[in-house]
């Protein structure tokens, strides 16, 4: 399942105004105040109210933030989850979630378990292309492994660069922003773990 973000028009504006409501709705429901969100995430409380009126779309890496400082994971804020008691432990790719944003990052939800606090993604990143314009930080942990092209890390006030084969872990409450400096396409294996 494939939904794109910022681009404004038709379906698009649709996704972003469901997503803004979801963030809303879920923020009231566990008492959280905009400004709760903004301190918990480092997302400004400007971009968080135009997000939540469906004004703004936003980056892979404000969504990730967003909805570990809201206790779910990033899907659940595209489409409602839905338990059925015979599921497959296989998840599908044509079942998988995948959000493109504008700025040619593409993130693919491969796996979830919420009971556990994990998520699993695939993330690719366009030539020039990055999380977040701003390093963006939120509860948890962070472990990637970079598959193809290269990525720059910027973890607090330092800089990693990773190739294929090289991997990363942090703690995800450190302002952090990942990119792609190069000319060709970079992919990784991204694991997200929160405290459930």
């Amino acid at each position: 399942m494939k939904v794109q973000v910022p681009e404004k028009g038709n379906a698009a504006d649709e996704t972003i105004r469901v997503v803004g409501e979801r963030i809303r709705q879920r923020r009231k429901r566990i008492g959280m105040t905009l400004n709760d969100l903004a301190e918990r995430t480092g997302v400004s409380v400007s971009m968080l109210s135009m997000l939540e009126r469906g004004l703004a779309g936003a980056s892979i890496g404000t969504l990730v933030a967003v909805s570990s400082a809201l206790g779910v994971q990033m899907r659940d804020l595209f489409e409602e989850t839905q338990v059925d008691e015979n599921d497959s432990p296989v998840i599908r790719l044509e079942q998988q979630t995948e959000v493109e944003t504008a700025e040619g990052v593409h993130r693919r939800l491969a796996l979830q378990a919420q009971d556990q606090g994990l998520e699993v993604a695939v993330n690719e990143y366009a030539p020039g292309t990055s999380s977040n314009d701003q390093p963006t930080h939120h509860e948890g942990m962070e472990y990637g492994v970079v598959i193809e092209g290269s990525i720059t890390v910027e973890l607090g006030d330092k800089t990693y660069v990773l190739h294929p084969g090289d991997a990363i872990h942090y703690d995800s409450t450190i302002p952090h922003k990942i990119g792609n400096e190069n000319s060709t396409l970079a992919r990784a294996i991204w694991v997200n773990l929160r405290d459930h």
